[in-house]
């Protein structure tokens, strides 16, 4: 299968040139014990640049129930790739088909989970250029809604707030976006600032 980063679109491009590219053979290796996952940070190049985000349903099952989040989720054994698990897993999250749609702008550095009670994954974040008639719908019983929101927004100083969240060690404070009257926090504000890094 193909993927374009080709776009008329120069806020994509600005983005495509500032990012390093995707292709497995510069991804590095998981640690030992951990499995590999990927999500997508899709951009919908509309009159405003959107980014797609979803809220996880809640389920004592997962460990992130309840989350603002990015689509994606563990590699499957089909999986040629973790470009091809952010596409899967964005199609059965959102609906929202990136395999023949989208453009790959390009990736950002590796992430892994900070709280060692979290699953033992090592999260590669892609990057998603679409056109603005695309959309995204809940799809999965894991996705509780889905939200497009500004780029502009997240990027406004006023956005970035910090939350208070019990710990079994007792209340923290982190760093967070509140968005859409939820709250942006852990690992995808991880994601989402460094994303923003690239783009000053």
């Amino acid at each position: 299968m193909a993927y374009s980063a080709n776009t008329n679109d120069e806020r994509l491009k600005r983005i495509d040139r500032s990012l390093p590219d995707w292709r497995p053979a510069e991804i590095e290796t998981p640690p030992d014990g951990y499995r590999e996952a990927a999500v997508s940070l899709v951009l919908r190049a509309g009159t405003e640049l959107d980014l797609l985000l979803i809220k996880r349903a809640k389920s004592e099952r997962d460990p992130w129930s309840g989350h603002m989040a990015l689509p994606g989720g563990r590699r499957d054994d089909t999986d040629a790739s973790l470009l091809d698990t952010a596409i899967r897993e964005t199609l059965e999250e959102t609906a929202l088909d990136l395999s023949g749609a989208a453009h790959v702008l390009g990736r950002l550095e590796t992430v892994a989970p900070v709280n060692q009670r979290l699953p033992k994954l090592f999260v590669l974040p892609i990057v998603f250029g679409v056109e603005a008639e695309l959309d995204a719908v809940v799809n999965s019983h894991e996705v509780a809604s889905v939200h497009w929101v500004p780029v502009r927004t997240l990027q406004d100083p006023a956005t970035v707030s910090e939350t208070t969240i019990l710990l079994p060690t007792g209340p923290r404070a982190f760093p967070c976006y509140r968005v859409d009257g939820e709250i942006v926090w852990g690992m995808t504000y991880r994601i989402l600032s460094r994303f923003f890094a690239h783009l000053c």
